[in-house]
């Protein structure tokens, strides 16, 4: 398909996966929650590299390069204006520790990633997605609860028995609704495009946020989330008839969003569970199915508050967390306090809010708003609370006026302002190039 262009190098991947017996449910809870707590999980992310690891990050960045996959950072001189780089080094890394840091097995893996990024058009498909159809996909798929572990990575729920026949029947139906302009003429499937754009959400709003918060080791963005998958209540027929929506996920993973998974923690494991096992471990390679664990009824509350505090999972796990299954994430207060100016009343009239739904953009200093809605793009810049303070106060700005952008802040097209809510207005002249996504940015 052509989504999912394959090298033999993931050929190979999937192979070992297939060729692996050891059950999910025999993998060390104790040993993985020692690593968690410790820092050698760290090995191989960036600034925790070995000096050969650092040799092998140079020498991947040089063969992309040169075979015109990758543009290197410049340096501003005299005349000469900064750019980043095309690709962040977490990117590159991710890709790496795939293949084992194996340069021409990452580069392989690369390359089928950026020619199928092109071939999908994932950046317009991603600003320009229907907003309804994105929602209606995210309800779905494994859903953000807003909270982190206690290394600051994000924490996701997918509460499989929801997505019964009717749901299933409706969502189908709803697909073509939501298609975007640019890829109505798309080979790929509706649901497809829709699961792409979920893990964009994933890539470039998630873990840049979870970047920007306090955590152990700030020194190393967040590249992964973790899972939390409940199959309680499901039953066998019911899995089957999910096979090809599971699968979807898992192989676009594997394929294109490597590196991206921290761990799984299955809950409700039913008596035929076994059985389902031996076909969806095959969706995945080796390292990940070491990540997956089974967990017993009497295992779920102590083995999740191993790796986060209470508060970060919900209730009905053992946890703290006022959440359940299709609500918008409920953020933790560092975070609401980033994303306050894109929370908005989840009904008119109550205190209770959620951040604004659809695709949005984190970055840093500012929050780009994208989608579209009753066939009119959304284009809306936010900055970030703390810029806008920087920003007021620069301008010696106290009493609540409205205060130009100034030069030194991110630019905004057309006439755009900036009022001390720290929202942009009038931006819907920002070009395409503008709020384009840096490419598999993690």
């Amino acid at each position: 398909m052509l989504w999912r262009t394959k090298s033999h190098h993931s050929q190979a991947s999937e192979q070992d996966g297939i060729a692996r017996t050891t059950s999910a449910s025999k993998n060390d809870l104790a040993a993985s929650a020692s690593q968690a707590a410790g820092t050698s999980w760290l090995a191989g992310h960036l600034n925790h590299l070995t000096p050969e690891q650092e040799g092998k990050l140079s020498e991947f960045k040089a063969i992309c390069a040169e075979r015109k996959y990758y543009t290197p950072a410049v340096e501003v001189a005299e005349g000469v204006e900064a750019t980043p780089a095309s690709h962040d080094d977490a990117t590159m890394l991710r890709f790496l520790r795939a293949r084992k840091f194996d340069v021409e097995g990452a580069w392989g893996q690369f390359k089928d990633t950026e020619d199928w990024r092109k071939d999908n058009a994932i950046e317009a498909l991603y600003e320009n997605i229907g907003v309804d159809s994105y929602e209606a996909a995210r309800r779905m798929y494994p859903q953000w609860t807003g909270r982190r572990d206690r290394r600051g990575i994000p924490v996701y729920v997918f509460e499989i028995r929801h997505l019964d026949s009717k749901g299933m029947a409706a969502y189908n139906n709803s697909l073509s609704n939501g298609t975007p302009e640019t890829h109505k003429s798309s080979s790929v499937p509706a649901r497809l495009l829709n699961l792409f754009a979920l893990y964009e959400n994933l890539l470039n709003f998630v873990m840049p946020l979870c970047s920007s918060l306090s955590r152990p080791n700030p020194e190393t963005p967040i590249v992964t989330s973790t899972n939390i998958v409940d199959v309680s209540g499901v039953g066998l027929k019911q899995f089957w008839n999910l096979k090809t929506h599971m699968q979807d996920a898992s192989v676009l993973a594997t394929a294109h969003y490597p590196e991206t998974l921290d761990r799984i923690f299955i809950i409700g494991a039913p008596a035929f569970f076994p059985t389902v096992w031996g076909w969806i471990k095959r969706w995945f390679d080796p390292v990940t199915t070491s990540k997956i664990f089974i967990l017993s009824a009497a295992e779920v509350k102590p083995t999740l508050t191993s790796f986060m505090d209470p508060a970060s999972f919900p209730q009905k796990y053992g946890g703290e967390l006022e959440w359940q299954w299709g609500d918008m994430p409920n953020l933790d207060e560092p975070a609401r306090e980033l994303l306050q100016n894109l929370e908005q009343s989840a009904v008119e009239g109550t205190e209770k809010k959620h951040i604004l739904k659809g695709p949005v953009l984190f970055k840093g200093d500012t929050i780009e708003v994208l989608g579209t809605e009753d066939g009119k793009r959304r284009r809306e810049t936010i900055l970030v609370p703390k810029v806008q303070l920087q920003q007021e106060q620069a301008n010696g700005n106290s009493n609540g006026a409205a205060v130009p952008a100034k030069e030194s802040t991110p630019s905004l097209a057309g006439d755009a302002k900036i009022g001390v809510d720290g929202v942009a207005v009038n931006v819907n002249q920002v070009t395409t190039e503008e709020t384009q996504t840096t490419t598999a940015a993690a």
